[in-house]
């Protein structure tokens, strides 16, 4: 039995019609970029998450370079985030000229560490790292679906005058207790990377805010700067989503209630199977049965025998992915910064032990159950 690690056909076949109609009316419109298509999507992304504004742009990676744009981040400015994660969330910060403080995450969800977070900031001279730069906001990243603790953090934001930007690429449809993530912060960013639970057909973004007025900045700063036609009040980019991606994903998102809960199912499942095995994802009680904590952008469990569950599941045929072999805080790109091997405990062992298996919605239960018996078989 192969199993694929994602299948994006088994998904599309349920929408082939409805997404050449709505594609169709952008061809019919030649209006491709930005426009009513767009405004659209933004309207229905802010309808279903009860978020005050959105900005479509090119990609997560682009929304979170466009947020740090608007809040006039660079030189001389630092952003603490975490080194487990996709590499854009630090490389974005270095990107802008600021320099990234890297916290290590809670061993059980994978998040940043509020507590050594606390930790940074409580011993900081005069809000400023070793090497000068004034410490202006937080990351945190909701990493695999699974939410990061924003009460705590937006505390100590509060307390130290910084702004929370949420990277929120891998969790569209996740809450925070009863609210959905962004609603505690300056802005949140999102991916719709065709393998994330809302994805594309090729790259695209979003930014979410609650003031209209920075809403403004960013959709200006998508635009290289331009409040109107060849009159630039700031040096942007061209992060603009594409109406053909607003199209496809303005489809999608009514089915991603029921996607987020199949991937739901599917965890649960894993879950029963495969019982203390090994480590598991942390699954989070919902605050009431509307509204799930959880979305499992991706099923990651870990174990001490990593590679040889690896190896065991390639030899069957199965999909797996490793999330992330590197640390960032060890990347060489970011070696000037200081830190060295032991500096991040958690997410250096993470990187040793994570395993991420199947998880999308047309994922069938034997599937499930074959991949179960594989992972049995190898630690036997």
């Amino acid at each position: 039995m192969k199993i694929p690690f994602f299948d994006l056909t088994r998904q599309y076949a349920t929408l082939r019609t409805e997404i050449a109609e709505s594609v169709q009316q952008v061809f019919d419109s030649q209006q491709f970029i930005l426009g009513k298509t767009v405004e659209v999507f933004e309207k229905q992304f802010c309808e279903t998450f009860d978020a005050p504004h959105a900005i479509g742009m090119s990609s997560g990676t682009d929304a979170q370079l466009a947020i740090l744009m608007a809040l006039g981040l660079g030189a001389g400015d630092a952003v603490i985030t975490t080194p487990y994660t996709f590499f854009a969330t630090a490389g974005c910060i270095a990107r802008v000229g600021a320099e990234p403080v890297f916290v290590d995450v809670l061993p059980d969800t994978l998040t940043i560490d509020p507590a050594q977070v606390a930790r940074v900031l409580e011993t900081a001279k005069d809000g400023r790292t070793a090497r000068g730069n004034k410490i202006r906001a937080i990351i945190p990243v909701h990493l695999f679906g699974t939410c990061a603790d924003m009460v705590a953090l937006s505390e100590l934001a509060t307390r130290y005058s910084l702004d929370i930007i949420e990277d929120a690429c891998q969790a569209v449809g996740t809450f925070n207790g009863s609210e959905p993530i962004g609603a505690r912060s300056k802005a949140a960013f999102y991916s719709f990377f065709p393998t994330k639970n809302l994805g594309g057909a090729g790259d695209g973004g979003l930014a979410t805010c609650r003031d209209a007025g920075f809403a403004d900045i960013l959709k200006r700063v998508r635009n290289h700067g331009m409040e109107k036609q060849y009159h630039h009040t700031s040096v942007g980019g061209n992060f603009r989503i594409d109406a053909l991606q607003a199209a496809v994903l303005s489809v999608k998102l009514s089915r991603l209630k029921a996607w987020n809960q199949a991937r739901r199912n599917h965890a649960a499942q894993y879950r029963a199977e495969l019982g203390d095995l090994v480590t598991l994802p942390t699954d989070p009680a919902p605050a009431n049965n509307d509204v799930p904590q959880h979305t499992y952008h991706q099923y990651v469990i870990r174990s001490s025998r990593r590679d040889v569950l690896k190896a065991a599941l390639d030899a069957a045929e199965i999909g797996s992915m490793v999330y992330y072999h590197v640390p960032l805080h060890l990347q060489p790109c970011f070696a000037e910064l200081g830190y060295k091997q032991g500096d991040m405990p958690e997410s250096e062992r993470a990187s040793r032990e994570s395993l991420a298996l199947p998880i999308f919605p047309e994922l069938r239960n034997e599937e499930i159950s074959y991949i179960c018996e594989i992972i049995r078989k190898a630690l036997r």
